[in-house]
């Protein structure tokens, strides 16, 4: 698509041509009209700054995922020209500052026209926006438009370096024809364009839903209550997600809950807690009753190891089923269709089963249920869905899917399928994490080593980084094994920019360093818990004549070498103790808090000897399997891992002791970390599991 864009040679609407360099949009420059507008390849034109940036939003899918981020980015553009009015945009500065506190992006979890046009507006005052965001006033603001402009540098810069003088919104820089192009890239409705910067960065899709109309979208997630949620469900449930607020569609929740022998309240309650953590906002929950009467008996037949039998026979058999009897028992019903199919699931597959398990919501009401790939068909048709997204894995069982709903005399399903997310050393077989549960190799199924949505989000994972990993990979069908590391990356841009810092020292073999120089008193300094967010709060500091080190520290110092105390200055190590093993027991030094710190080889995390420090526990895991992948028939239990915990004593800062659970924090030196058990007493420590940063596994030698 390419567009005709005209506006005052002085006044370039910025925000405008930021949006469609970022959407891939080709404009071709005019810059002599009297006010912004767009000449469309139709003939119709459209007129005025926002006007033209809500088209861009509505073709590039940068206009919010459904009508109440729509609301809210109408109101922040609404707001953006007070930006443009000298004496408020101080003011404007803090209002969005407080607005962005726990957020990435203006609205939802990614890049909309309302970040483009608050980004346009900074950047487009020119050197007044750059005072201040190096000031640092404004510490949300300025994490916010650095992230943005880094994100989308390639575009961005382009689009500055052009429109963006040294005072503010000009002239361009150089000299341009008069008619030229912004971007000469197009880009589908689906933000699918591969170069770095552009909003294809963003969550796209290979393909939109076939037939979907806009408002009639109808989408289900229907999860059985047999375990908890886990990474790869959350795929299924996020991409419905997307496709319902995308089209302005319902989504629905329904749980499968037709095997009672499987299935329990404690896993209903859970996956309500899980479905509630990923932000799923559903139409309806409901569960899948039993049926006990068919629509079309004469295609049916009980298997009893017999090809045929009477229809009165079948019919006596049934009722046994119904009442469960010991016969009943024996029993199965099952389509009769095609032995000799070519494909599996068309070969007489079991519709119904007899189970006298008590059902975890309807006790001993029922003694037969159906199975779910035959209910599934029959109450997605009568339930209105229009798609039914499902993972490439059963693609086999599409035939058996749309056979059922032909038989049945009910409409047409879309099967739209997707591919299964797989992890690498990870298990997602529910069978198989229920056999770490049942044996005690874990703690439950909230467990911080499983791919569970409570154990991901227990270990220090931000449910906008699953979002936008989910998202990012799209509704390929392409197999893939995904490493965790991209996931724990994305986390780590997530947390690093306002989770506090704190120190800790290592129990074991921690070395007093004894400064003859150093305060005779202790004293106190208030610091800020992360020097570049504001946000994170202030924390005390106490300094002290003796401090601790971690011994791996200690035994890397060398005698009258200069090191950096961090938050404090240099220090000169003047004299090491060593106990018969040649281990150091003891340092004395001098302050020297004239040397610099850029020349210092050591950089060093200590902590005052005080009664106020607190007990740590620090937790690091490692994957519960050996082998990146499990072939067919491989069993995984030849592969376990036998050490995936480690536990490491250690001491902290006093301030941790407001420490709440869940809470995320930074140990200098030692990496990410989320509060489990928080602060009661000091005989018991507080718990902290690392987080892993993208690079390592964050486990604790």
């Amino acid at each position: 698509m390419e567009i005709k864009l005209s506006f005052p040679v002085d006044s370039p609407p910025l925000s405008v041509i930021a949006a469609a360099k970022l959407a891939g949009i080709s404009l071709t420059i005019d810059s002599s009209g009297s006010t912004p507008a767009f000449q469309l390849s139709n003939g119709l034109k459209l007129r005025g700054t926002y006007v033209l940036l809500r088209h861009i939003g509505r073709v590039a899918n940068l206009y919010g995922k459904n009508e109440y981020e729509s609301g809210e980015i109408d109101e922040l553009l609404d707001y953006t020209p007070v930006f443009s009015s000298g004496s408020e945009f101080e003011n404007a500065c803090s209002y969005v500052d407080k607005y962005l506190e726990h957020r990435n992006f203006f609205v939802g979890y990614s890049l909309s026209i309302a970040d483009i046009a608050i980004w346009s507006a900074l950047a487009g005052t020119g050197q007044r926006w750059e005072s201040l965001r190096k000031s640092k006033k404004y510490q949300n603001l300025g994490r916010w438009f650095n992230s943005i402009s880094a994100e989308y540098s390639d575009s961005l810069d382009e689009v500055a370096a052009t429109y963006v003088g040294k005072r503010g919104v000009g002239k361009p820089a150089a000299a341009k024809p008069k008619e030229q192009s912004v971007n000469q890239q197009s880009k589908s409705v689906n933000g699918d364009t591969t170069e770095k910067g552009k909003a294809g960065n963003r969550p796209s899709f290979e393909v939109d839903l076939p037939d979907a109309e806009i408002g009639k979208v109808r989408l289900r997630f229907a999860p059985e209550p047999s375990g908890y949620l886990h990474i790869g469900h959350s795929k299924a449930a996020l991409l419905n997600q997307y496709f319902a607020q995308r089209y302005q569609g319902q989504l629905i929740i329904r749980f499968d809950d037709t095997n009672p022998a499987k299935e329990s309240n404690e896993f209903v309650d859970n996956l309500l807690i899980d479905i509630e953590t990923l932000g799923i906002k559903a139409r309806h929950m409901l569960m899948i009753h039993p049926v006990s009467k068919c629509r079309k008996k004469g295609w049916m037949g009980l298997s009893q190891n017999a090809e045929t039998t009477a229809v009165e026979e079948n019919m006596k058999l049934w009722k046994e089923m119904i009442a469960g009897s010991e016969r009943g028992l024996q029993c199965c019903l099952r389509g009769k269709l095609d032995m000799q199919d070519p494909n599996k699931s068309l070969r007489d597959p079991v519709y119904y089963r007899c189970n006298p398990v008590p059902h975890h919501r309807i006790g001993s009401k029922y003694k037969i249920y159906p199975t779910y790939d035959f209910a599934c068909p029959f109450v997605d048709a009568i339930e209105g869905i229009t798609h039914a997204l499902r993972s490439s894995e059963y693609h086999d069982r599409n035939a058996q899917y749309y056979r059922i709903q032909e038989d049945m005399g009910v409409r047409k399903v879309y099967i739209y399928e997707f591919s299964r997310l797989n992890m690498v050393y990870t298990l997602l077989s529910k069978r198989k994490l229920l056999w770490f549960v049942q044996h005690g190799k874990v703690d439950g199924w909230d467990d911080p080593r499983f791919p569970t949505v409570q154990g991901i989000v227990r270990r220090g994972l931000k449910v906008e980084a699953l979002i936008q990993f989910i998202l990012e990979q799209g509704a390929s069908k392409n197999l893939n094994l995904m490493e965790w590391d991209k996931l724990w990356t994305i986390n780590k841009k997530i947390i690093d920019p306002v989770c506090p810092r704190h120190t800790a020292v290592i129990e074991e073999r921690r070395v007093l360093l004894t400064l003859t120089n150093g305060p005779d008193k202790p004293f106190v300094r208030i610091m800020p818990r992360h020097k570049k967010y504001e946000g994170a709060g202030e924390k005390a500091t106490t300094y002290t004549k003796r401090i601790w080190l971690d011994h791996a520290d200690a035994e890397s110092i060398s005698v009258d070498e200069e090191v950096t105390l961090m938050d404090w200055g240099n220090a000169i190590v003047k004299e090491i103790s060593r106990d018969q093993d040649g281990k150091v027991t003891q340092l004395t030094g001098v302050l020297h808090l004239e040397g610099s710190v850029k020349t210092t080889k050591l950089k060093l995390t200590w902590l005052p000897e005080s009664n106020e420090l607190v007990n740590l526990m620090l937790v690091g895991f490692d994957y519960l399997i050996t082998k990146k992948k499990l072939e067919e028939g491989e069993d995984f239990l030849d592969v376990l891992n036998p050490c995936t915990k480690i536990e490491t004593a250690a001491v902290g800062d006093s301030n941790m002791r407001n420490l709440k659970r869940g809470d995320v924090l930074q140990l200098e030196r030692k990496g990410y970390f989320r509060c489990d058990v928080p602060y009661t007493r000091p005989s018991k420590p507080i718990v902290l599991l690392a987080i892993p940063d993208g690079r390592q596994q964050a486990v604790l030698k």
